[in-house]
């Protein structure tokens, strides 16, 4: 197991331990409400960080592919862009999916 997937866990624990105290004076809260907090916002994390990585290596991609071959930037170019909007796309359905957790549920 890697050093910050153990890092990850620790963290995940001990904010499910001592959330629940955090929560306490809510009065008619249910008992699992900081269970709905914990996922809406480590659903929007992950999904930030993992399209954050996959915006950097298309980007990295699409420079490196220009700098071999200036002449063809205008082919290179107007693919990465959709392909980031594609990549950002999937970050909005995270937060629209985080929303409704945090708002509907």
């Amino acid at each position: 197991m890697s050093k910050v997937l153990r890092i990850l866990i620790n963290v995940a624990l001990i904010i499910g331990a001592f959330s629940a105290s955090a929560f306490a004076a809510d009065g008619g809260a249910s008992s699992a409400e900081w269970a709905i907090y914990l996922g809406a916002g480590l659903g929007i994390g992950i999904a930030a960080h993992g399209t954050g990585i996959g915006q950097g290596n298309a980007t990295a991609k699409a420079v490196e592919g220009i700098s071999r071959n200036p002449g063809a930037s205008g082919k290179i170019i107007t693919p990465m862009i959709i392909g980031l909007a594609m990549i950002e796309s999937l970050a909005i359905y995270a937060l629209v999916v985080s929303l409704i957790l945090l708002f509907v549920v």
